[in-house]
């Protein structure tokens, strides 16, 4: 599905809708040849957020075909415990894709155990090795959001060969990733981040804008150039006369007032990072199931 010139909003849920039309066609050929893809979720601690993205997910998977099971640990863990049962899911067969839920306790490190996944079990494309295959136009399991922002891009319909855009932000799991797929798709790449002097600057002259730093109404109308691409990552909760909502990282009424196309929040890139996980889940099942060695007879 493309949009079309009509369209204003760049829906996420219709998106989303498209994409896992997809993918439960890709997994039930999996589980039809006996190789299901199944999803295991690492939750180490308990936290409202995370009860909402397991939930999520959850309902995802069962609504594509895809299996998907729990491991909670307790919030004191011992870091080698989790280590171990991370070993332990990376050995069995039965799990093709593993999930490690945000936050984890302070005690532990994201990135270790991110690390610590098998990248071919990475379907949340977190793993170095995962974001490094990205420099090499490997993009089969690629970061989640950072993929469904540039896939909301392309939804539009824009030729992204030689396309102006601008990346704001540069973390290790959003910006930079978006960065280099965009590179990988032939657009030209600036990024800004919070040491960049003139940021309008840049934003004015861009084709298509990504914005991901955490800071609402950062991006507002008089920083875009009419017609641009207005991709907003950012997930704000702020404060109002009728109780605090979720808000992006523009302010969404002047910047719709002047972008040719704009993610509302929430329903823009949320729901798409959610089905590029599912892609990324019968993605990596179908390499697992491929390069596993036939048992003998």
């Amino acid at each position: 599905m493309t949009l079309t010139a009509t369209d204003h909003l760049l829906d996420g849920r219709a998106v989303a809708a498209d994409m896992l039309a997809r993918v439960r066609g890709e997994a039930a050929s999996l589980a039809a040849r006996g190789d299901p893809a199944r999803l295991v979720s690492v939750s180490i601690g308990a936290s409202e957020a995370v009860t909402i993205y397991v939930r999520n997910q959850r309902r995802s998977a069962e609504r594509v075909g895809i299996a998907f099971i729990e491991r909670q640990f307790a919030a004191n863990v011992p870091r080698e415990d989790v280590l171990r049962g991370l070993r332990d899911l990376n050995e069995d067969p039965e799990f093709t894709g593993i999930i490690i839920q945000r936050p984890v306790p302070p005690h532990l490190s994201i990135r270790e155990l991110q690390g610590a996944v098998d990248p071919g079990k990475d379907v949340e494309g977190m793993h170095p090795a995962s974001i490094g295959n990205i420099v090499y136009n490997d993009l089969a399991l690629a970061p989640c959001t950072a993929s469904a922002a540039v896939e909301l891009l392309r939804r539009t319909g824009r030729p992204l060969v030689g396309l102006e855009t601008v990346v704001i932000g540069h973390s290790e799991i959003v910006g930079k990733p978006i960065a280099f797929l965009l590179m990988a798709e032939g657009a030209t790449v600036t990024v800004c981040h919070h040491m960049t002097r003139d940021l309008a600057l840049h934003s004015r002259r861009a084709d298509a804008v990504f914005v991901a730093v955490g800071r609402p109404g950062l991006i507002t109308g008089d920083m875009l150039k009419p017609g641009t691409v207005l991709i907003d990552i950012g997930i704000n909760r702020v404060a109002g006369p009728g109780g605090s909502r979720i808000v992006g990282d523009a302010d969404f009424e002047s910047c719709a007032a002047v972008a040719g196309r704009i993610t509302p929040v929430p329903g823009g890139v949320g729901p798409v990072t959610v089905a590029i996980l599912m892609q990324n889940a019968v993605t990596a099942a179908r390499r697992l199931r491929t390069a596993a060695p036939a048992v003998p007879a």
